[in-house]
């Protein structure tokens, strides 16, 4: 726009928030390649800044938002592991899983393992695919057949069922 305009960048972004107060913006600090070098890193994790967004029946309006809220994890494992092969999919899965739950020090999660609560997401990583769009923020992942939260079932048969089997993890629970 500020080309378009010959006008200076923060001049245009100025405007634009003073103009349309309720606009969304999105940035990028990183450039695509050097994402794709950092994600390769054996101590980069995978996770998201995005909101929460309650969806009681599929029909509330849209609202703005970023897409990751929705689409983060779907979109490691359908762009980066299989479409640009820049991760395997178990290291994706890891990076997902066990190595966020060591360091944020959760002493039962992050793992399949005796004694651990049952977190577990069973999809199919050919048919994942993050169709959330900033448009259309509050859009489901596809090829997620199951999540298990707490050991109970909150997707079966990739629908949602409504229930909220999570709790709030505090660090001082695992001391």
């Amino acid at each position: 726009l500020a080309v378009e305009q010959n006008r200076e960048a923060f001049d245009v972004a100025a405007d634009l928030v003073i103009d349309e107060p309720d606009m969304h913006l999105s940035c990028g600090a990183l450039s695509e390649d050097d994402m794709k070098e950092l994600m390769q890193e054996d101590w980069l994790m995978f996770s998201s800044d995005g909101s929460t967004y309650p969806i009681l029946s599929g029909t509330e309006p849209t609202r703005p938002g970023h897409p990751r809220s929705f689409g983060s994890q779907a979109r490691v494992i359908c762009k980066y592991v299989r479409e640009d092969k820049i991760l395997t999919l178990e290291d994706a899965v890891q990076k997902m899983t066990s190595l966020p739950a060591q360091f944020l020090q959760l002493k039962d999660r992050g793992r399949i393992e005796k004694g651990f609560k049952a977190d577990i997401a069973v999809f199919d990583p050919e048919k994942m695919k993050d169709n959330a769009t900033y448009s259309h923020p509050k859009q489901y992942s596809s090829g997620t057949v199951y999540i298990l939260v707490n050991g109970k079932i909150s997707v079966g048969a990739g629908k949602y069922n409504g229930t909220l089997n999570g709790k709030m993890l505090l660090l001082t629970e695992n001391k």
